[in-house]
C-alpha cells in the first residue's frame, strides 16, 4: 500500500481524541512483548514486565478481550508476563492460533531441521546465537564483536537453508519462520474474528509487527514504541517508558464507557 501519512505521536490532543473514541469493550487489545511490554535487554532471558504494566494489563482483561502476539513461544511468554490474558499468541502468529493447531507439529519439525543445518554452517566462535523458539528460530548477532559482519555472515547462511525459511528482521536478530505459517498480521485478525471484536488496537516496537502495521483500515488502530523510520503505524510513542502512560488512557477509556 501506498499513501499511509506519516505516524502521529500518540499523546498529541489528535492522537490521544482518537484513542478515546476508539477503545472501548468491542475492541481487542493486542500488544507485543519484548520491546514493548517490556524493556528489550542484552539477555532475553532476563526480560522483566514492569508491575505497573502487570497491573494495567490485569485491570484492562477485565474490561476488554486482550491478546498478546510475540516472537516468543507461549510458554516463555508467560513465564514472563505475571498476567493471563485472554490470548496468548506465540512464534510470531505461529503457536497458539485458533484455527493453526493442525500446523504446529509441521512447524517444530521444520525449526529443528533449520537449527541442525545452522550448526553445521555457523562458526561457534561467531558469537552468534541459534534460538529455537519450537516453531520458529531466532538467529541473534547482538553479542558479535562486529556485528555488520556477523548480520552478512547470518543472512547468507540463511540463504542456504533448505527449505528456504520466511525471513523477519529485528534489533540484531533474524527470525527464521515457516512460510506456511501465519504472520502476526493474520494472527490479529483471526483473534479480532475468534473474539467476536469489530475493531482492533495493536502495539508493538520492530519489523516483526509490521504485518500488523500494514493493516490499513478504519477498524485497525495501530501504534509503534518508538518513531521507526519507514514505519506504516499510523501512531507512536517515543519508547517503552511510555507503554504504561498509554494502558493507562487505554483503562480510562473503558472505564468511563463501563455501563
Amino acid at each position: 500500500m501506498t499513501g499511509r501519512a506519516a505516524m502521529t505521536y500518540l499523546f498529541s490532543d489528535e492522537g490521544l481524541a482518537a484513542l478515546d473514541a476508539f477503545a472501548d469493550a468491542e475492541t481487542l487489545f493486542a500488544f507485543d512483548l519484548d520491546g514493548t511490554l517490556a524493556p528489550i535487554v542484552s539477555d532475553p532471558d532476563g526480560i522483566c514486565v514492569p508491575p505497573a504494566v502487570q497491573a494495567a494489563l490485569l485491570e484492562m482483561t477485565s474490561r476488554a478481550v486482550v491478546a498478546i502476539i510475540t516472537g516468543r513461544s507461549r510458554r516463555d511468554a508467560q513465564r514472563h508476563l505475571g498476567v493471563v490474558p485472554q490470548y496468548l499468541v506465540g512464534n510470531h502468529g505461529a503457536e497458539g492460533l485458533p484455527g493453526y493447531d493442525a500446523y504446529e507439529g509441521d512447524f517444530r519439525h521444520l525449526g529443528s531441521r533449520w537449527e541442525m543445518q545452522l550448526q553445521k554452517l555457523i562458526p561457534c566462535d561467531a558469537g552468534i546465537v541459534i534460538e529455537n523458539k519450537g516453531l520458529s528460530l531466532s538467529v541473534h548477532y547482538r553479542g558479535a564483536t562486529d556485528r555488520a559482519a556477523a548480520r552478512s555472515l547470518v543472512r547468507k547462511v540463511v540463504g542456504q537453508l533448505v527449505p528456504p525459511p520466511r525471513t523477519v528482521g529485528g534489533k540484531y536478530v533474524e527470525n527464521l519462520l515457516p512460510e506456511e505459517a501465519p504472520d502476526k498480521g493474520t494472527a490479529f485478525l483471526q483473534l479480532m474474528n475468534q473474539a467476536g471484536c469489530a475493531k482492533g488496537l495493536f502495539v508493538g516496537d520492530d519489523q516483526t509487527d509490521e504485518d500488523v502495521f500494514e493493516l490499513n483500515w478504519t477498524q485497525v488502530f495501530t501504534v509503534r514504541v518508538g518513531t521507526g523510520k519507514g514505519s506504516r503505524a499510523r501512531y507512536f510513542v517515543r519508547d517503552q517508558h511510555e507503554v504504561p502512560i498509554l494502558l493507562g488512557h487505554i483503562n480510562d477509556a473503558l472505564a468511563r464507557r463501563k455501563p
